[in-house]
């Protein structure tokens, strides 16, 4: 169900992009673009008007949209930004290599029209977070978007954390990168131990981002990996 929608919105993102840039499109040229029936286009075609752009269906000719018309800007705010590469990220894993490639295209658009700060975040975001997350596993934590705001921006975390040993202690970190494996993973800069460690999403029992800011860690992900593992 899930591929199934993404696939649906990154079909109707590309109609839409055709139709900004072509006077005129058939349903059947759609339908051979896309690899799906006739059916389906006219299905997407009524979708897209209901969502309010205005589209013109000329008799025996096709589709266009109305003169003059123009999509209004999208803006998102870093929450929403964040959540749409978390989204690539598990798309990524899919088998299917047309799903890939076409949320691919449609995440490319939509950084686009990302503020140039907010792109520059999302980047970053993309780079520093790794996904092999089962989709079927229960939701553990509710600390990931928080975390995702500190990484970007470079804000210090203070939590309460319950080590595998059962100890809760207090620690103030600086988010690195974040993982998945059977639970999401944060990779952190402890300002209590003075090294990098991992901690589990779930193992957080309280979570405050703070004030203060942190200096940027220089190295990438691989490089991290190289050096720790």
């Amino acid at each position: 169900m899930i591929d199934n929608d993404i696939k649906r919105i990154s079909r109707l993102t590309a109609i839409l992009t055709q139709l900004q840039t072509k006077r005129l499109v058939t349903a059947s040229w759609l339908s051979g673009k896309f690899g799906v029936s006739i059916r389906t286009i006219y299905r997407d075609i009524k979708a897209l008007e209901q969502a309010g752009v205005s589209i013109l269906t000329e008799e025996g000719k096709g589709y266009a949209l109305m003169e003059g018309y123009k999509i209004p800007p999208v803006m998102f705010t870093e929450g929403e930004a964040n959540a749409l590469i978390l989204a690539e990220q598990l798309v990524l894993k899919n088998k299917d290599a047309s799903l890939i490639k076409e949320y691919s295209e449609a995440i490319n658009k939509i950084k686009a029209v990302l503020r140039s700060d907010v792109k520059d975040k999302a980047n970053l975001l993309s780079d520093r977070t790794r996904n092999s997350l089962n989709l079927n596993s229960e939701r553990t934590s509710n600390s990931l978007t928080t975390l995702q705001f500190a990484l970007t921006n470079y804000f210090q975390v203070k939590m309460e954390y319950t080590n595998e040993a059962g100890e809760l202690t207090d620690r103030i970190v600086e988010p690195f990168a974040l993982l998945s494996t059977e639970n999401w993973l944060l990779v952190a800069n402890c300002r209590l131990r003075k090294e990098f460690r991992f901690f589990r999403l779930d193992r957080i029992t309280r979570l405050e981002m703070l004030s203060e800011k942190f200096t940027p860690h220089k190295m990438t992900l691989q490089e991290y990996f190289d050096h720790y593992h």
